[in-house]
């Protein structure tokens, strides 16, 4: 089943690689028994249906989940079903994957107005006249 990230933005399956491993944690004797645990590898130099400028801004994003070979790696273990923490790790890829389709807004310019300069010079003013008065100095 695909990863539906947008209306019109898709994952294929083929894309994630599975790794199940066993998790610590509650569960009792089913914990040492159970490979619950999930790994979930997203090769992203092979991906060709995120646009460019959002693959460079998911390399970002993922941090310390990016790999050296350019893989994203989701480990999910909080849930005690296989299934549950699979859809958990889909669920945090696709969270990560809509982050980096935003675009940032471009930074504007801007300079400060001739009344914003003249309200801080003259609080400039008045604080320097309070450390005056306070020093004994009358000029």
């Amino acid at each position: 089943m695909p990863l539906e990230i947008s209306p019109g933005l898709t994952i294929a399956d083929d894309e994630f690689e599975w790794k199940f491993i066993r998790a610590g944690g509650p569960g009792g004797q089913n914990v040492n028994k159970v490979s619950s645990a999930v790994q979930l590898r997203f090769n992203l130099p092979f991906n060709t249906s995120i646009p460019v400028a959002a693959r460079n801004r998911l390399r970002r994003l993922a941090g310390q989940k990016l790999l050296d070979d350019g893989t994203i790696l989701i480990a999910a273990r909080t849930e005690r079903s296989q299934e549950q923490n699979r859809r958990a790790a889909l669920e945090r890829l696709a969270a990560l994957v809509r982050a980096a389709l935003i675009e940032p807004k471009a930074r504007r310019k801007t300079r400060p107005t001739k009344a914003s300069k003249e309200r801080r010079i003259d609080s400039k003013k008045r604080r320097g006249a309070t450390k005056i008065g306070r020093s004994g100095h009358w000029d």
